[in-house]
């Protein structure tokens, strides 16, 4: 478990009860408090905007979004922060959206015991997702490039809002699962490329060699 220098996990320093959306613990808030929580706020109306572009979640209303986003948590990551480490099986429990800055996901390919950079994400990119979904350890890392603004959405947020509005919580699930199984089949086509590269450089140095 990635920790800091006070011993919390890095979840817990990074958005643990740093900020709260109104007085109480939000996860007692009713439904109607949450909205009332982002109403007027640009910072919100920006995220659930962001949550429905294409390289988010497309596939929600802007109602829905907004209703998404007001059982997120808006934070603040300083630049240089790792805030997801690569095997990381602790602390899977929540999935961020990117409102403002970059990060760069980086990964240690097999072997290579230098991080790779993998992608990097600006605004309206989820980070975390998969790790939301089925709790494994996390498969890549990822650390701020720049000042990021994010709103995160934790697993016991998704368990209230599932109780809260099933039919929201389902098509948000739905959605994710979409946009995860577009990136594994990115994934695929790149691995399918580099394959057929390895194969053709290998062609080539066998008719180099001799006979």
């Amino acid at each position: 478990m990635l920790c800091n220098k006070s011993g919390k996990s890095m979840f817990e320093y990074l958005f643990g009860d740093k900020k709260k959306l109104a007085p109480g613990p939000p996860e007692l808030m009713r439904p109607e408090e949450r909205r009332r929580a982002i109403e007027g706020s640009s910072t919100a109306e920006l995220a659930a905007r962001l949550l429905i572009a294409p390289t988010a979640l497309m596939q929600l209303t802007p109602e829905e979004a907004l209703t998404v986003v007001s059982y997120m948590i808006p934070q603040k990551i300083a630049a240089g922060t790792t805030f997801i480490t690569e095997g990381d099986k602790s602390d899977t429990g929540y999935m961020l959206l990117v409102v403002e800055g970059e990060v760069t996901v980086e990964s240690i390919l097999v072997s290579r015991r230098t991080p790779v950079t993998v992608s990097v994400l600006g605004p309206g990119s989820l980070v975390g997702e998969m790790g939301l979904v089925d709790g494994r350890a996390r498969l890549a890392s990822c650390t701020a490039s720049t000042d990021v603004r994010c709103a995160v959405l934790s697993r016991a947020a998704l368990g209230t809002l599932s109780v809260d509005d099933p039919r929201t919580a389902a098509k948000l699930m739905f959605a994710v699962s979409l946009r995860i199984a577009e990136r594994l089949r990115d994934a695929t086509e790149k691995l399918k490329k580099y394959s057929q590269l390895t194969q053709a450089m290998q062609q080539e140095i066998d008719h180099l060699l001799p006979d």
